[in-house]
């Protein structure tokens, strides 16, 4: 199948004209849950209708799964997409908020995108092909763990995850902004060294974006207690290698305690 790069770039762009007018700006449509980051907008509506119409003309062999309106994941060759991942960031007028979306094709991810619309700026990765801030290539930094910054999602609420969260924050610099997709465009260009998800609170379209974009970026993606990444398993850690070795592969290992 052939990726056409460009053609997907400009449609991912073509929703700028849908979702900064309204930027903070907009009215909560519905909530989702209790929690006011799981707000839905009538524009998380209307960029995913916009992307799946006109991404058919590009990948016409593509069906297509959206936050919003769902899709069956079961077929070969799809489009997994989170219309506005920020929601909440969005309508505050809180730049951390992106449009993302993966192709994923006989269970693997083969390209993803994740758009900052309010700066105007497509960070993008084919698998193979190396990751790029618009057409400019980028790569997560060589930061040892010592120094590091890093983002985590893991249930707080769960007793068990308590001594994890804090040898996280007794070894790194702990930062959130409560928005995946940017915070996997800040691992992908060195900004900062890593996130960790493990019994965490959102769906394989927050997360499947960023995990590709940060290995072809030269960065680490696995499942944690495996060698190997799965997008429809959601405990894992993105890194750059030097702090995947001292958290993962070293005798003090996280992992220990999951």
């Amino acid at each position: 199948m052939e990726i056409k790069t460009q053609e997907i770039i400009k449609v991912i762009r073509s929703t700028r004209e849908i979702s900064l007018p309204r930027f903070g700006n907009i009215e909560v449509k519905e909530y989702k849950s209790a929690f006011a980051i799981d707000a839905v907008t009538e524009v998380d509506q209307q960029v995913e209708k916009n992307l799946k119409a006109e991404l058919a003309k590009v990948v016409p062999e593509a069906s297509f799964v959206g936050e919003e309106f769902g899709g069956n994941r079961d077929s070969e060759c799809f489009w997994l997409v989170d219309p506005i991942d920020g929601t909440g960031h969005y309508i505050r007028g809180i730049p951390f908020c992106t449009t993302m979306l993966a192709l994923i094709k006989d269970k693997q991810v083969v390209f993803s995108a994740i758009y900052d619309f309010v700066n105007d700026i497509i960070y993008h990765a084919e698998f193979g092909k190396g990751a790029y801030k618009n057409d400019e290539k980028i790569l997560v930094s060589e930061q040892p763990l010592r120094g590091a910054y890093l983002t985590y999602e893991i249930n707080y609420r769960n007793q068990e995850n308590k001594a994890l969260i804090t040898n996280i924050q007794r070894r790194a610099n702990v930062m959130h902004t409560l928005s995946a997709g940017f915070e996997f465009i800040l691992v992908a260009t060195g900004k900062i060294e890593g996130r960790l998800t493990y019994d965490g609170f959102v769906k394989d379209y927050d997360y499947t974006p960023g995990s590709l974009l940060v290995s072809e970026a030269g960065g680490i993606v696995r499942n944690f207690k495996s060698d190997s990444f799965d997008y429809k398993n959601l405990n894992f850690i993105a890194s750059n290698p030097k702090v995947y070795a001292e958290l993962i592969d070293s005798e003090d290992s996280i992992e220990k305690m999951m």
